[in-house]
């Protein structure tokens, strides 16, 4: 199996152990002899980075219009495909990204917005670079929140709508804002991707151990990147 110049992205609901699977993909492909860069969505380039802040900022989320945050989002993937993913793809290092575009479509469109125009959007903002390969690491909202020591709320509150909210380094008050519910239909639109997505998704359990679980994303490698 090759990985130069491919793109494999790693998504999921919160708390799927995400973070620990890329740091231990990165590691193994660059042990197989390929250059491997590690970034992140939103962020990875100096624009994204300040777009990433914009989002981040809970007292704009109140009042940002649902279009405002999809157009956000997909200007700091155009940017991140532009500056660092294109470029790592033609000079045949790997690229392994913590979530993407199809972290829109779970989040956003849990939140209402059509996953069509999410698809539309991506489609103009990063052209033909769509990952090689999309790993869903797959758990239930009860044990996400539980790894990262969270409860998540039975009802929603002012301002607890969009994508947005999804970060790792998000307010923990913000992030117990979602409830319960939303986790579910997230998990949901995760696991609909293989069907709807224009390159190849894998769903991965995440509940067994972190070795279990990169042994299962390294079979899924081979089997659709061989």
């Amino acid at each position: 199996m090759n990985l130069a110049g491919k793109f494999i992205v790693i998504d999921g609901p919160d708390g799927s152990g995400k973070g620990t699977q890329i740091e231990r993909l990165a590691a193994w492909i660059r042990s197989q002899g390929v250059d491997c860069t590690i970034t992140n969505d939103p962020g990875g380039t100096p624009i994204s980075d300040r777009i990433r802040s914009v989002l981040l900022r809970a007292d704009l989320l109140k009042t940002m219009d649902p279009n405002c945050e999809a157009l956000l989002f997909m200007a700091s993937r155009a940017q991140l495909v532009a500056e660092v993913v294109r470029p790592a793809l033609a000079a045949d290092r790997a690229v392994v990204c913590g979530r993407f575009i199809s972290a829109t479509c779970a989040y956003q469109v849990a939140a209402g917005f059509p996953r069509e125009k999410v698809l539309e959007l991506g489609k103009l903002a990063v052209a033909d670079t769509w990952p090689d390969l999309t790993i869903i690491i797959d758990v239930p909202p009860e044990v996400g929140f539980a790894r990262m020591g969270r409860t998540p709320q039975k009802a929603a509150r002012h301002g607890a709508d969009g994508q947005a909210l999804m970060f790792d380094d998000v307010r923990m008050d913000d992030m117990e804002a979602r409830p319960l519910e939303f986790h579910r239909r997230v998990r949901a639109l995760f696991a609909e991707l293989p069907d709807v997505y224009p390159k190849p998704v894998v769903t991965i359990d995440g509940t067994p151990s972190p070795d279990e679980v990169f042994s299962r994303i390294q079979a899924e490698l081979a089997r659709v990147l061989s």
